[in-house]
């Protein structure tokens, strides 16, 4: 008998399949579940956390010289990581009024930040929002001198922080901590 040109079926057995041991294998299931609870880290520790600064923001501070509580309030924000300049003046009234502060708004100190007015003890969280959300104000307040608020002795407590437009209206802005 001829034989065909057809090939034969060749009995091959496939190649074995390589295992990994059980521990090794990460289930879908496993790995979202890891990555939601990562998530919800993140988010729960920004929540607690507040936002952070920009990295070596600049702040330029008017103050008296002999006003230890600005001092104090410069030793925070520096403790935060901003970058701080201190110009001791003899009339911050005059500052305040070149920048704007609403009278009923002022403290003992003024600081300019990013184009925005920071005037008195005001928490750097506060501040911090105001740089993340770039509201459209003129600045930001705690008014007059507030006890535990940074630099200030006393108990800290939660502040009432005032936003404050070009034309001197006021709303509240934020309501944080130190």
């Amino acid at each position: 008998m001829p034989r065909s040109n057809r090939t034969q079926p060749q009995n091959r057995q496939a190649a074995p399949e390589r295992s990994q041991p059980a521990a090794s294998r990460v289930s879908r299931r496993a790995l979202l579940g890891a990555l939601a609870v990562a998530a919800g880290g993140g988010a729960f520790a920004w929540t607690m956390l507040g936002p952070t600064p920009p990295a070596g923001a600049a702040v330029t501070v008017w103050k008296s010289a002999d006003c230890l509580c600005c001092g104090g309030w410069v030793a925070y924000m520096r403790g935060k990581g901003y970058r701080v300049a201190v110009n001791d003046v003899a009339d911050t009234d005059a500052v305040k009024m070149r920048f704007g502060v609403p009278n009923s708004l002022q403290s003992c100190h003024t600081a300019m930040i990013e184009g925005y007015v920071v005037e008195g003890h005001v928490p750097a969280a506060a501040i911090a929002k105001l740089l993340t959300e770039r509201p459209a104000l003129k600045g930001i307040a705690l008014p007059g001198m507030q006890d535990g608020a940074p630099g200030m002795d006393g108990t800290p407590t939660t502040y009432r922080v005032l936003g404050f437009a070009v034309d001197g209206r006021t709303h509240l802005f934020a309501e944080v901590g130190v």
